[in-house]
């Protein structure tokens, strides 16, 4: 298996790299940051635009952070982040999770961040990832579970929303609940050692709200996961449509609330 073979569920629409761009060390890779120190050797594994990347960057100058990607395009908008951020540390290239372009123990850092849910075999991900990683050093993984997601107050339209999410997932050969996996997924890749964590994302705040839901309104309206969707049958166009008023009464709410459990994993190879 190929990583470029394999469906991306969300695909790369402004609404999908708008939630992206955000995210830092801080808000999505804070189980690794103690590992992060100057002079670290980095791979971000499926780095997409690159904004954790360009973070722990900055965090292990002058050490080097190599962030890949299948999508060429995705890299193009990273490389052009990392000019205009300044950083001389991190470059960008194409590459393939189940074959990476590096000899074995060549890396303290391997990180992937919301990636192993979209691929067909994680462990065979993780092995390639811990056979890149030096002795001493560590393979960092961080994804969501999607039946875990909860939410008030209760709408069945975010009910379908969620089903609906779920059998696109499934049916790219995805696990969208890839946090109560990582454990396992650690153990069957051979790992030597692996530190289970777990923190959440939650929004609340009409700032978060807002955000969020318009986030997803917008998504499932003109992201790849609508017409997966309706390719696939799971949807049709006037259940979408829903779906979006959904997000957005959902994000008008007083009382709206959000929240998202992630798992996390630190391999030792």
């Amino acid at each position: 298996m190929r990583a470029a073979q394999e469906t991306y569920t969300h695909g790369h629409a402004e609404s999908v790299l708008r939630s992206h761009l955000t995210r830092t060390v801080d808000n999505s890779a804070a189980y690794l940051a103690g590992h992060l120190q100057p002079g670290t050797a980095v791979l971000d594994v499926g780095c997409g635009p690159g904004s954790i990347t360009l973070d722990i960057a900055s965090r292990v100058a002058p050490g080097h952070v190599l962030g890949i990607d299948s999508s060429a395009g995705v890299l193009d908008g990273a490389r052009a982040l990392a000019a205009q951020a300044g950083a001389g540390n991190v470059t960008f290239a194409p590459g393939d999770v189940y074959a990476l372009d590096a000899a074995d123990d060549s890396f303290d850092v391997v990180h992937a961040h919301q990636v192993l849910q979209h691929l067909g075999d994680p462990v065979a991900a993780l092995r390639e990832m811990l056979r890149v990683c030096r002795p001493g050093g560590v393979v960092a993984a961080r994804d969501a579970d999607y039946s875990a997601m909860t939410w008030y107050p209760a709408d069945p339209r975010l009910d379908r929303w969620l089903e609906i999410y779920r059998a696109v997932a499934k049916s790219n050969g995805a696990e969208p609940d890839a946090a109560r996996h990582l454990l396992a997924w650690a153990h069957a890749a051979g790992a030597g050692t692996v530190v289970p964590s777990a923190s959440v994302w939650h929004y609340a705040t009409p700032e978060q709200r807002a955000w969020w839901g318009g986030l997803w309104a917008d998504r499932i309206l003109s992201s790849s996961i609508r017409q997966q969707a309706l390719d696939g049958g799971y949807a049709g166009a006037e259940e979408i449509a829903d779906i979006a008023a959904a997000w957005r009464d959902w994000a008008a709410h007083p009382d709206g609330w959000f929240a998202i459990v992630n798992g996390e994993v630190l391999c030792r190879p």
